[in-house]
């Protein structure tokens, strides 16, 4: 009788309002993320700098401290960013249920948004090229209402984004209109 289940039945439902991380492979693409932000924030500084040094004359001290600023802001942005991902990875969570869904984010600043299924008007799954490759998607779910009408949800595994868009879809018949 088990091999009758279909594969649905078999699977356990994303909506069991258990609290749930989001994917570890945002770790990596945060990572990578900071690492290319923090090359062109670099890139823009040394150019900045370089090009003072060329056309302006200064003081010997001023000509010293700009390339020490450089290197100290690339090498602090840098830390920042690499670190930075573990430690919103340790604060962010959702819980889907029956009743929709609750997000959890924020190190400092904490904000628990909640999103009922009948206040849903579509919902979105995108992916960008970096996500892709991460296999990572961002859910983003627009609301009824017009203050934050748009809630996204970045750093699910793409699967867990498509069923949890499939599950806070509107069921037949149960248009509230």
């Amino acid at each position: 009788m088990e091999s009758a289940l279909s594969e649905v039945e078999r699977q356990p439902s994303i909506a069991d309002g258990a609290v749930r991380r989001l994917d570890p492979r945002v770790i990596p693409l945060e990572q990578l993320t900071g690492w290319i932000v923090t090359a062109v924030v670099s890139l823009v500084l040394f150019f900045i700098g370089a090009t003072t040094l060329l056309a302006a004359p200064l003081p010997s001290w001023v000509k010293l401290a700009i390339p020490i600023v450089w290197m100290g802001v690339t090498v602090a942005l840098g830390w920042w960013l690499q670190r930075w991902p573990q430690i919103h990875y340790r604060y962010a969570s959702y819980i889907v249920d029956a009743v929709g869904i609750e997000i959890r984010e924020g190190v400092v600043w904490r904000e628990v948004i909640n999103v009922p299924r009948s206040r849903v008007q579509h919902t979105d799954v995108s992916q960008g090229p970096l996500e892709r490759r991460f296999g990572i998607g961002t859910l983003i779910i627009h609301t009824a209402g017009t203050e934050d009408a748009i809630v996204a949800l970045h750093g699910l595994a793409h699967e867990t984004a498509l069923a949890i868009r499939d599950h806070l879809l509107p069921r037949e018949g149960s248009d509230a209109v």
